[in-house]
């Protein structure tokens, strides 16, 4: 056994434990919760076997906790990017010298690509790398970017900003993507060289089926973004030691079509500025995609370090549609798809050790995001190839008695280091923490334009984050509140209609997946304190404090069945109160092309 057996990688095997579900409907009946509430006398809001273990928990008495067990080589978590390519890098190889190599991948999302949500303008390095034939194989980049747009926004005007040859932002040779298609052609690459891909099963410690328990000689963590699993392993490892804490951002986006007289395809335009102030690091995204129809995929990205309780990033998002420079694009227009996810920036500074016994991290789970380019796929999809050289290298290498004994691959950190993702991570390192100056944004702009254009990241010099997000937050009696205008159901929008178009499904008899490590924290102390930051920093509508049927105080109700997986209540809760787990396989946001 590997030394993961404490996070054990589940297929909720529905075929296999149909008979489960009679029991869970018999013996659990308390487990039936769509919605959850804190009252004055703090009732139990949190159900979920991580908080009340089942061993001390009498609503388990006479379940049957039986596990089945199989033996792979490599079993790989997230069919992201970074999954995907180490599962096609690990065939490849496995094929190239003609050995036997059993490669499981497994996926919360119900389809490949359905939990995958970027802008995403994607720079082709490592799909070259890993398909030269990609443009023969039918990989879905259809717009090459023919234009690059850049500016600062105040409240009224566009003020265009020139992008200079080797700045971060340049995108010649890139492509506009609707990264959830491109995931899933990867999905079919990875198939056809024969990975066994898992699609709509939870990698966690349980669900009410007891599933099918995977041992291998490695595990792959590629979840992405603030992966849940991850979080246990940098607590189990000890392996953010020697790294600054991790930084984030959240994104949303929507997809809409427009007048085709608006229509520029290859288009991409970016903006920072209003509606955000100075001191709060964002900005947007335009990108005019080839698809067979008009078709724009347009967002907004907040930094989480931001300090005012009283903003929301949703309604920061609609209200900057309303920009006279953005509004004339949408109008006219149809909205078709909404979602949000948060994204990890703290970049170089932030990267942990990504090496443990039976295990590494790959992607945007460990943090491999080009926080100035806005890309990470590129980087992700470069850090599964070399994983996967290193993990192959060992398989072949070492004369292993049982199938499932631990390897310690600590080549791939190693290669990792001497590789270009290194050396780009470490040359803008710099630029996202420069914008905490008292110029804020405009400051990590002043320090791109004179120390990266000039030395590339050559500066003696290695800058910090201020700490970790959840930290930044200020009291609310020491902030203004801000005053959002109603959205007018043309341009922008309310949040639960929005929602509605994400597709975001849950089955409604499960523990809530969004846990409290105390019930009485929400309103003791974020609401009495911070008045309640998660009703806004939600983009789902997950958080609600409602008033109290007495009509003193409120309560916390928790709408988990809304959740669209960004992580953000986790990383930005200023109690760190709120525990995200992966809910039952198959749950959750259902984006097509996102």
């Amino acid at each position: 056994m590997t030394d993961l057996t404490d996070l054990f990688l589940i297929f909720a095997a529905r075929q296999c434990f149909h008979a489960l579900k009679l029991v869970k409907s018999e013996c659990l009946p308390s487990l039936h919760i769509a919605r959850c509430v804190s009252t004055a006398s703090v009732p139990r809001i949190t159900t979920h076997y991580t908080i009340h273990p089942r061993d001390k928990d009498k609503r388990w008495e006479g379940v049957n906790m039986e596990r089945f067990a199989e033996e792979a080589d490599v079993v790989i978590v997230g069919a992201g990017p970074a999954g995907l390519s180490a599962a096609i890098r690990l065939k490849q190889l496995a094929a190239e010298h003609s050995k036997e190599i059993r490669v499981c991948l497994v996926e919360k999302a119900s389809q490949i690509g359905a939990h995958t949500l970027s802008g995403a303008c994607l720079e082709p390095r490592s799909l070259q790398e890993l398909f030269p034939d990609w443009k023969e194989r039918g990989a879905p980049l259809n717009t090459p970017v023919t234009e690059d747009k850049f500016g600062i926004l105040t409240k009224k005007y566009r003020i265009p900003v020139p992008i200079l040859p080797g700045l971060p932002m340049v995108n010649h040779g890139n492509y506009i993507v609707r990264l959830g298609h491109f995931v899933s052609w990867l999905g079919e690459q990875a198939e056809a060289l024969g990975v066994e891909v898992y699609p709509g099963y939870a990698a966690a410690e349980a669900t009410f089926e007891r599933g099918l328990e995977l041992h291998a000689k490695v595990t792959v963590f590629a979840e992405g973004c603030h992966g849940h699993l991850a979080k246990q392993l940098y607590k189990k490892y000890n392996l953010r030691e020697k790294c600054q804490p991790q930084s984030y951002g959240i994104g949303l986006k929507e997809l809409w079509t427009i007048d085709e007289k608006k229509w520029k395809p290859g288009r991409v335009e970016h903006t920072v500025g209003w509606p955000l102030d100075r001191h709060t690091y964002g900005g947007s995204f335009l990108y005019h995609l080839n698809e067979g129809e008009p078709l724009v995929a347009l967002g907004f990205v907040v930094g989480l370090d931001y300090q005012n309780p009283y903003l929301n990033p949703f309604r920061e998002f609609q209200r900057w549609k309303h920009h006279p420079s953005v509004q004339p694009t949408l109008e006219g227009g149809t909205r078709i798809a909404y979602g949000a996810r948060a994204l990890n920036e703290g970049g170089f500074q932030s990267i942990p050790k990504l090496t443990f016994p039976g295990g590494l991290l790959i992607g945007c789970s460990p943090g491999l995001m080009n926080v100035p380019k806005i890309k990470g796929t590129h980087t992700a999809m470069k850090s599964g190839m070399l994983a996967s050289e290193a993990i192959f290298s060992q398989l072949i290498n070492e004369n292993l008695q049982s199938k499932t004994i631990g390897l310690d691959v600590q080549e791939y950190e190693e290669n990792l280091k001497k590789s270009w993702v290194w050396k780009e991570l470490y040359a803008v390192r710099n630029i996202r923490p420069s914008c905490h100056s008292i110029l804020g944004v405009y400051g990590g702009m002043i320090y791109t334009g004179i120390f990266y254009w000039i030395l590339r990241g050559m500066e003696p010099w290695t800058l910090k984050h201020p700490g970790p997000d959840f930290a930044q937050l200020k009291p609310a009696k020491d902030c203004t509140p801000i005053e959002y205008p109603k959205p007018d159901g043309k341009i922008s929008f309310d949040l639960l209609s929005s929602v509605a178009l994400s597709g975001t499904n849950h089955e409604h008899d499960q523990p809530a997946h969004l846990t409290l490590k105390d019930d009485s924290i929400p309103v003791s102390r974020n609401l009495a304190v911070f008045d309640g930051p998660e009703q806004r920093f939600c983009p789902a509508g997950v958080y609600e404090y409602i008033p109290l049927e007495t009509g003193e105080g409120s309560r916390l109700q928790i709408n988990a069945q809304n959740c669209v997986h960004c992580k953000t209540c986790d990383i930005k809760d200023p109690s760190q109160n709120i525990n995200w787990v992966v809910p039952e396989g198959g749950g959750g946001p259902a984006y097509n092309g996102m």
